[in-house]
């Protein structure tokens, strides 16, 4: 009987012992799960800051195109306001003057001022005419015969080409020679319609 005892209180101790060393797993686990659940909060706080970051990066870079794209297109025109301001005053001196001298004087300055706005925006006229047809330049809407022209090289301009640096804005609309024209000699060459030749030989 007192083994029985002994075995039943060495029961009772296992067990108690057991269940302390259940309470001290689960306080050991309840840090480590708040432990968890700040980290995925701090986590989730983070991914937040990140995308209003983004958010406000692209608002930030969309406003910067938008005022570069103003800010070039205002560059480009200002040169051109000269020549709006020329225009004006030519446009009131043919109203009042039958002068045609000083209004020939007037549309040269305005050419001019129209030349130095396109320098200064490093715009270059293509040159065109007694030029070698150069398909990357030049448009070709036709060709003609020239005595005093080669073939291949353009006669006449219709429209300029301008370029801005190496990128060309507009090709320049171009009449290219087909050079001298050969006329036809039909005493060498006529055969008549039998594929015969048109000389009469004698038997």
């Amino acid at each position: 009987m007192a083994d029985d005892k002994e075995n039943i209180v060495d029961d009772t101790e296992v067990k108690v012992e057991e269940k302390n060393d259940k309470k001290d797993k689960k306080k050991a686990k309840a840090p480590k799960s708040a432990e968890l659940l700040a980290k995925i909060a701090d986590l989730e706080s983070k991914i937040l800051y990140l995308q209003a970051d983004y958010q406000n990066y692209r608002k930030r870079t969309s406003k910067d195109i938008n005022d570069a794209r103003v800010s070039g297109t205002a560059n480009a025109l200002e040169p051109f306001l000269r020549v709006n301001d020329f225009l004006g005053m030519a446009q009131i001196a043919v109203e009042k003057s039958d002068n045609i001298e000083a209004i020939k004087q007037g549309i040269l300055m305005i050419i001019n001022e129209y030349t130095k706005a396109m320098d200064e925006l490093g715009v270059v006229r293509i040159k065109s005419i007694n030029e070698k047809f150069n398909p990357e330049l030049h448009d070709a809407i036709s060709q003609e015969f020239s005595e005093t022209v080669a073939d291949g090289v353009i006669i006449k301009e219709v429209t300029g080409g301008y370029k801005m640096g190496e990128r060309l804005l507009r090709p320049a609309r171009v009449i290219v020679s087909k050079g001298k024209e050969v006329a036809a000699d039909d005493n060498s060459d006529a055969v008549d319609v039998n594929g015969s030749s048109s000389e009469n030989f004698s038997e």
